[in-house]
């Protein structure tokens, strides 16, 4: 009998086809940029799943002690800042003379706090650059030094730029606060105390070097849903 020219051109066809699949890679995955490592690293994959975050900001500065509170629902943009007896529930969005200058008070104090998410919320207003090698200003020990700038348009402080130095593990061991992006540093000083609620990784202490000072949140809660 002779074979089926049909079924023969149809089984080499098949063949084919698995071979090809065979052969199919899965493709690389992108790389993570550096400002997505440093924020993942303190934990902003479990961003999204946040629902309410309270903390009191401190200084202490020599005898002096200053605090302020705040309450923040990120997903209705909702803020209640509690300074002494004084209570004010504000939305972002909508914000009157007497809100905003209470919300210039909150972006200072939530960038203390999650300065790591901002590399991600804020990219699109900064430029950043990265130093493999440099020598952190306190410890004097090696790091990576990644350097923002702010656009000079918009926002509390346009134009400042900040020099966060890390190490292999991507946590912010200390940084440079540099107004108007002039080269003298208007502020060095450490993260450390790391404590980490909800998958949220933060620096509880800001500390100066040979200066009583300490930068430091306490009563930090993460509610997520």
């Amino acid at each position: 009998m002779k074979p089926n020219v049909l079924c023969i051109a149809f089984l080499i066809i098949l063949s084919s086809c698995k071979t090809e699949q065979k052969e199919t890679k899965t493709p690389n995955p992108v790389p993570k940029t550096i400002l997505e490592e440093i924020a993942d690293a303190h934990g902003y994959q479990h961003w999204k799943k946040v629902d309410k975050l309270a903390f009191t900001f401190n200084v202490d500065r020599d005898s002096t002690h200053f605090e302020r509170s705040w309450v923040w629902k990120p997903k209705a943009n909702m803020v209640k800042a509690i300074a002494g007896n004084d209570t004010l529930l504000y939305q972002r969005n909508n914000l009157d003379s007497i809100s905003l200058k209470r919300n210039a008070g909150f972006v200072n104090d939530r960038y203390w706090l999650l300065a790591p998410f901002n590399l991600i919320w804020d990219a699109n207003n900064f430029e950043h650059t990265l130093v493999a090698k440099d020598t952190a200003p306190i410890s004097q020990k090696p790091m990576q030094k990644l350097t923002i700038v702010y656009g000079n348009e918009g926002g509390y402080t346009p134009g400042d730029a900040y020099d966060f130095y890390f190490g292999d593990d991507f946590l912010i061991k200390e940084w440079v606060f540099r107004k108007t992006n002039q080269q003298e540093p208007s502020m060095i000083t450490t993260w450390e105390n790391y404590t980490e609620k909800n998958g949220i990784k933060f620096a509880t202490d800001h500390k100066k070097d040979k200066e009583t000072f300490n930068l430091y949140f306490t009563d930090v809660v993460i509610t997520t849903d």
